[in-house]
C-alpha cells in the first residue's frame, strides 16, 4: 500500500519556487480537546451566582463585583516591634485605622436607638476591644499597595498584610487576661499574631494539617515575635488532623478559633493555579462542608473543651 505523507506549499515570491514543508514539520497549537471546556474561574463565579444570588440577594451583585476586584489589604500593626514611627508613616499616607473606624460606624448605627440600651451597647462594644490591636487601611476606594514591612533593630518586622476582616473574629473571641485560646486551622499566621496583639493569651496552641503551611506559620511566628516570647513556651505549634485533635488531647481551652477551610472565594474566581473548583479537585471540592461540620463538631462534643467558639465559613466581603 502506498504511503501518502501530507505536506503543505509555499510559494518564495522572490524566487518563483516552490517549497513543501513535511506535515511533522508544521508548527501548530495544542488540540482543542486538551484545554478545559471551561476554565474553573469561570465554573467557580458561575457556582457563586447560582447560590449567593438566594443567599445575599440584592447585596450579590454589589459583593460580586468587590470580589473582582483586586484585593485590598490591611495593616496589622505588630506591637512587639520597636521599629519606629511605624503608625505615623502609615497615617502621613492617609491611613486609618480600622477598628477605630468600625465601633464609629456602629456608635453612630446605635445612637439611634434607645439611649440607655446605646449606652450599655456602646460600652459592651469598647470594653471588648484591645486597644494593642490596630490594623491601619487605606481609604475606601482607595487600593494603594502597602510597602514591605520594615524591621526594627532585632530583625521584628513592623506589621502584618493581611485582609482587614480577619481581625474582626479576634475581636469578637473576646480573649481577657490569662486566656488559654487553640487556633485549630491557624496557617498562614495572621489571625494567631492578631490574638498574640491582645497580650491576653496565657497559652496558645497553633494547628494546621497541612505540614507546608504550618512551616509557613512557625516562619511568621519567628518574624514578628522576640525569640525570647517564643522560647517561653507560651506557644505550640502542631501539624495534625484537627478532627483528631481532640481525641489525643484532654486539655481544655478558654476560647476556640476555627477558621475551617473553604473555596476561598476571591482566589477560586480570579485564579486559575491550585483552584479548587478544577475538575480534577470536584471531590475534595465536595467533601469540604462535611470536613467543616467534622472540624466544627469536635471541639463542641468530643473533647468538652470549656470554650467560646467562633466559627468562621467566609464569604465574600464588600468594600
Amino acid at each position: 500500500m502506498a504511503a501518502y505523507v501530507c505536506t503543505r506549499f509555499c510559494i518564495n515570491k522572490s524566487k518563483d519556487s516552490i517549497r513543501f514543508i513535511q506535515r511533522r514539520f508544521r508548527v501548530k497549537t495544542k488540540w482543542a480537546a486538551t484545554r478545559p471546556k471551561f476554565p474553573a474561574t469561570e465554573l467557580a463565579l458561575h457556582n457563586f451566582d447560582t447560590s449567593y444570588s438566594i443567599q445575599l440577594r440584592d447585596l450579590w451583585p454589589s459583593i460580586r463585583v468587590a470580589m473582582l476586584c483586586e484585593q485590598k489589604y490591611g495593616a496589622l500593626i505588630n506591637s512587639f516591634s520597636s521599629a519606629p514611627n511605624v503608625i505615623n508613616e502609615l497615617e502621613a499616607q492617609g491611613c486609618k485605622d480600622f477598628i477605630s473606624i468600625d465601633c464609629t460606624r456602629n456608635e453612630v448605627h446605635l445612637s439611634s436607638q434607645d439611649s440607655t440600651t446605646s449606652h450599655r451597647a456602646s460600652t459592651e462594644l469598647q470594653s471588648s476591644i484591645s486597644p494593642d490591636i490596630k490594623c491601619l487601611v487605606f481609604p475606601k476606594g482607595d487600593i494603594s499597595r502597602f510597602k514591605p514591612a520594615g524591621p526594627d533593630s532585632s530583625g521584628i518586622l513592623g506589621y502584618y498584610l493581611l485582609d482587614a476582616a480577619s481581625v474582626l473574629p479576634v475581636l469578637a473571641l473576646d480573649v481577657q487576661a490569662g486566656h488559654t485560646v487553640l487556633d485549630l486551622c491557624a496557617a498562614p499566621g495572621g489571625k494567631t499574631l492578631a490574638l498574640l496583639q491582645t497580650h491576653s493569651v496565657n497559652y496558645l496552641w497553633a494547628n494546621d494539617l497541612s505540614g507546608s503551611r504550618t512551616m509557613r506559620l512557625r516562619r511568621t511566628l519567628q518574624s514578628y515575635l522576640p525569640k525570647e516570647f517564643l522560647d517561653e513556651n507560651k506557644i505550640h505549634i502542631t501539624s495534625t488532623d484537627g478532627r483528631q485533635l481532640g481525641m489525643t488531647e484532654e486539655k481544655s481551652f478558654d476560647r476556640v478559633l476555627v477558621d475551617v477551610p473553604c473555596t476561598t472565594d476571591r482566589h477560586s474566581a480570579m485564579v486559575e493555579e491550585n483552584n479548587i473548583f478544577k475538575r480534577s479537585r470536584t471531590k475534595e471540592r465536595q467533601k469540604l462542608p462535611l470536613l467543616q461540620t467534622q472540624l466544627l463538631l469536635d471541639p463542641g462534643h468530643a473533647t468538652g473543651w470549656k470554650s467560646c467558639v467562633l466559627y468562621l465559613f467566609p464569604v465574600p466581603a464588600a468594600e
